[in-house]
């Protein structure tokens, strides 16, 4: 065989394996992630107004949340409680606990982004003043710190805002220790308004 020949055998081999190792690899994380864009908008920037912006999220929180997603719930026989939703139930089982680990990192490489949400300002100051006192440490920088894995609440949607904490408050969703003890504390008046103070973050 002339070198020409074997160089054109070489280089259609080489092509071969390289395709082969990449249908071996799966779907890329950012490609998995462009999947969650229909709900959640083009690089985890919602467009609201009942689904969260991921962008910039913790890949800690991400994974957490998915895998409560993916959980089977205790009524069932099962150790683990499912984290209540209306589809991601579903959609979370599609996953791979090492698929969904790869677009918790890639949403965690975006850059936190904050709504511009609708909001009542006089209910976002008096929120501010609720927020200093009882939920700062753990969601600092108005919420907007990725990084202390208490998921971002700094320029979420109101809506989804308000479903959570009605999840929350009914039990329907199991509410941190921590957390449970500061809202036990406050009226709905003063839930709204700390809500609406996340809401008002840019």
């Amino acid at each position: 065989m002339g070198c020409t020949k074997k160089a054109l055998v070489a280089l259609i081999g080489s092509i071969f394996v390289a395709g082969a190792s990449s249908a071996l690899a799966g779907p890329s994380a950012k490609a998995m992630a462009d999947t969650c864009a229909g709900c959640h908008g083009t690089n985890g920037q919602s467009v609201g107004p009942a689904s969260p912006n991921l962008a910039g999220m913790s890949a800690a929180y991400f994974v957490e949340s998915m895998k409560g997603f993916k959980a089977l719930p205790k009524d069932a026989g099962h150790a683990e409680d499912a984290r209540p939703a209306t589809i991601m139930n579903r959609i979370a089982k599609g996953y791979s606990d090492e698929q969904i680990e790869a677009m918790g990192e890639y949403f965690a490489g975006l850059g936190v982004y904050k709504a511009s949400v609708p909001h009542d300002a006089a209910k976002a100051k008096t929120g501010a003043e609720i927020y200093d006192k009882g939920c700062a440490k753990c969601h600092d920088e108005g919420g907007a710190l990725a990084s202390d894995d208490a998921g971002i609440l700094a320029g979420q949607w109101l809506p989804w805002l308000e479903y959570s904490m009605q999840d929350f408050q009914s039990g329907h969703r199991e509410m941190p220790k921590k957390m449970k003890k500061q809202v036990e504390k406050l009226s709905d008046a003063e839930i709204e308004a700390v809500l609406h103070y996340f809401a008002s973050q840019k």
